[in-house]
């Protein structure tokens, strides 16, 4: 088999031991494989605007709020803005900050119709270690993966 199909293969089956009602979970360094093996394959980050300019953004994800700044309320149009960029016959990869944010999209991209759907495990800054700091355990950027600061 090859790396793409391995990769997608180890997502299902973290998918199916833990129940998600999505295609998988990647963590980052897998979902940045895949999304340069799988051609049409699209990274959405979901994190706030706030997030995205203060703490930093992954070159060429499409980027849309699953809540909103300020006042963290849900986007309503999430799933609107969804549709306008990305085509549900995609593979679509979601992060967000931690993984919570981007399983709720994905569970309500998969409820919509998509039948690709991918949480990145980890997110963007990972977990908080014994100090509540983010980035030291896991994550998008602990991991090396391309970013930059706005």
């Amino acid at each position: 088999m090859g790396k793409l199909t391995d990769l997608l293969q180890l997502a299902r089956e973290r998918a199916q031991a833990t129940g998600l009602p999505y295609a998988g979970a990647l963590t980052p360094a897998e979902a940045h494989q895949v999304w340069q093996l799988a051609p049409g394959a699209r990274l959405v980050d979901v994190r706030t605007r706030a997030e995205l300019d203060w703490v930093g953004r992954i070159p060429d994800a499409v980027e849309i709020e699953w809540n909103q700044y300020p006042g963290g309320v849900p986007n309503p149009h999430f799933l609107t803005q969804l549709k306008r960029q990305v085509d549900p016959e995609a593979l679509v990869m979601f992060i967000c900050r931690s993984g919570l944010r981007s399983d709720h999209a994905a569970r309500s991209a998969t409820e919509a119709g998509y039948n690709a759907c991918y949480n990145v495990l980890e997110g963007f800054e990972g977990d908080k270690d014994a100090h509540d700091q983010r980035n030291h355990l896991g994550g998008w950027r602990h991991a090396g993966l391309p970013w930059f600061q706005s």
